[in-house]
């Protein structure tokens, strides 16, 4: 099985950069984790900045940067967060760079993890929703409700990239090695910098 959802790319140009990391979020509690998170993240930033044009618009590398730095942070500590810890699966995160044809680069960030099948419904329901709905209301509302219920799914960090950062969301599931019970999700945000 494979679906892909909003704005994904499923093959990348043969000639292009990129940069993959493995993490096996079962090694160490996920409190011990965020800073990790965080700091690869930040890798992932700087690595990128390599990439970019020299220039002297020092403003534009820092942005960029910065808004990398967010994606990808937001997007390992989620793979991580709703990875399902029984399956011996690991979380995939990395970055692609793409060069557009006026010369500037579009950074695609990814974050793949292991999920039961079961909370399917609920998240294509939710990506819809996303893909769909102002942001800006959808913001408020998912604030409010986060408020309201104990709940770590707000769906906020992904708003907040679509909304403040421009970015563009896909997702690609397929079925999991970890068997018919599971499934992999690829989440990929992209960013033009």
């Amino acid at each position: 099985m494979e679906k892909i959802l909003g704005d994904f790319i499923k093959e990348f140009p043969p000639e292009h950069d990129s940069l993959e990391l493995t993490f096996t979020p079962s090694s160490q509690p996920q409190k011990k984790r965020w800073k990790n998170n965080r700091l690869s993240a930040y890798f992932l930033a700087d690595y990128f900045s390599s990439f970019l044009p020299l220039d002297d618009d020092q403003r534009r590398v820092a942005e960029s940067k910065a808004s990398v730095s967010y994606i990808a942070n937001e997007l390992l500590e989620n793979a991580i967060k709703f990875h399902d810890q029984s399956v011996n699966c690991k979380v995939m995160f990395g970055i692609h760079f793409i060069q557009q044809p006026d010369h500037s680069i579009v950074a695609a960030i990814f974050a793949t993890n292991t999920v039961q099948s079961q909370t399917l419904i609920s998240f294509e329901e939710f990506i819809d929703q996303l893909l769909n709905a102002d942001l800006e209301e959808l913001y408020i509302d998912q604030v409010e409700k986060s408020l309201e219920e104990d709940s770590n799914a707000s769906g906020l960090g992904l708003i907040s990239m679509m909304k403040d950062y421009g970015a563009t969301l896909g997702w690609k599931i397929t079925d999991s090695r970890a068997g018919r019970d599971f499934v992999s999700i690829t989440t990929m945000a992209k960013v033009k910098v």
